[in-house]
C-alpha cells in the first residue's frame, strides 16, 4: 500500500496531509514537517514510509478549497484512525460538529456519550491526528476560552474566525 503526504500553502501557514492508497486522511495539521505528524499515526496504518506527492487530488482540493471559504469542503474526505471504541467514536463524532457552532469541552462529551468523561473527551482533540478533517479547532473550555491545540492558538483563533464569518 502506497502512503502520499504533500504540502499546501494555506493562510495561516503550511498544511502537511498524509493519506493513505484509498485517499483516507491518516494524518494532517499546520506543518510543513512530516514527521511531526507520522507519530501520531496508528503503526498499523503506516505499513512503508509515506512517499512525497505534489498533489493528493481530493484532499488537495478539499485543503484549498475550506481555506478560501467552502467550510463543507473537508466533510466528505474519508479519514482513518486507529485507537480504543470511545476515541475512534468521539472522533466520528467531531465530524459532525458544525462549522461555526464550536462546542464546550463538556457538551462535547456529552455527544460522545459519555457526559462525565470530559477529561476523555479532551484526550480524544489532543491525540486527534487529522486536524481539520476531524474538527477538534471547534471545542472549546466552558468559559469560551480557546483551551489547547497542537497547531497553535493562533491557528485554531483563525479557524474559529473564519468559520464564524462563513
Amino acid at each position: 500500500m502506497v502512503i502520499k503526504w504533500s504540502t499546501v500553502d494555506t493562510p495561516t501557514g503550511p498544511f502537511t496531509a498524509v493519506v493513505d492508497a484509498d485517499g483516507a486522511v491518516l494524518a494532517s495539521g499546520w506543518t510543513a514537517q512530516l514527521d511531526e505528524l507520522l507519530p501520531q499515526v496508528s503503526p498499523s496504518l503506516l505499513p512503508d514510509a509515506p512517499v512525497e506527492a505534489s498533489d493528493l487530488g481530493d484532499v488537495t482540493r478539499a485543503i484549498r478549497a475550506y481555506h478560501d471559504g467552502d467550510l463543507h469542503a473537508v466533510d466528505g474526505i474519508p479519514v482513518r484512525q486507529r485507537s480504543g471504541p470511545f476515541l475512534e467514536h468521539a472522533w466520528e463524532v467531531l465530524r459532525k460538529v458544525p462549522a461555526g457552532e464550536p462546542v464546550s469541552y463538556t457538551e462535547y462529551a456529552a455527544l460522545a456519550g459519555r457526559p462525565q468523561a470530559i477529561r476523555a473527551a479532551a484526550s480524544a482533540c489532543a491525540r486527534n491526528a487529522a486536524a481539520l478533517f476531524v474538527p477538534c479547532h471547534r471545542v472549546l473550555r466552558s468559559d469560551g476560552s480557546l483551551g489547547g491545540f497542537r497547531w497553535g492558538l493562533p491557528v485554531k483563533r483563525w479557524l474559529l474566525d473564519h468559520e464564524a464569518a462563513a
